[in-house]
């Protein structure tokens, strides 16, 4: 396989096949870039939003509300008294910025899905023009073909009609010179 035929990687690291892969027809596309942008922070944002939905997330959310509602009942160190008032805001802030990420990384995914779903439009027009092409292609070499087979009866009946002529012909000498032989 030549470098040229080497699977390419677009931005997302998906394997786009080269120039004849399916993703070939996402390459007009690759120049928009999201509503929001590909900095760094709006792809970090997306991926904390991402990890949001995690079970390592879940878990070690529930690990450390365990842990700092154990401790302020035990009273080891108490610093946030029943009914948790600091618990409590730690979590509206943690909403407060959850939404707007967990918003912003649905936004560039609805992005994404846009314009592949104009790709994928897209391949099927070109798949269906293809398509349209192969089928005129083809009634263009029936119609051809019908035209040669015409031709080649054509050609064969005048072959029979020359061989009957020419037998005719050959008997006709022959007879003429069996008559000239006799006299």
């Amino acid at each position: 396989m030549s470098s040229n035929d080497a699977p390419q990687q677009n931005r997302a690291g998906q394997a786009t096949g080269g120039t004849g892969g399916f993703y070939r027809f996402h390459l007009p596309h690759a120049h928009l870039s999201s509503v929001f942008g590909d900095d760094w922070f709006a792809l970090k944002a997306e991926a904390f939003a991402r990890f949001f939905g995690t079970p390592v997330f879940l878990i070690a959310q529930t690990v450390i509300v365990a842990i700092w509602v154990l401790v302020n009942i035990v009273g080891w160190w108490v610093f946030d008294v029943y009914p948790f008032i600091l618990l409590n805001l730690a979590f509206s802030l943690q909403a407060a910025y959850a939404a707007p990420l967990i918003l912003l990384a649905q936004t560039r995914q609805a992005d994404r899905d846009k314009v592949m779903a104009m790709a994928d439009a897209q391949h099927r027009e070109d798949l269906h023009q293809a398509s349209e092409e192969r089928q005129r292609l083809t009634a263009e070499q029936t119609a051809l073909l019908v035209r040669m087979l015409d031709q080649n009866t054509q050609l064969t009946e005048a072959a029979k009609a020359l061989t009957e002529r020419i037998e005719s012909l050959t008997a006709e000498v022959h007879k003429h010179i069996l008559e000239s032989n006799q006299d």
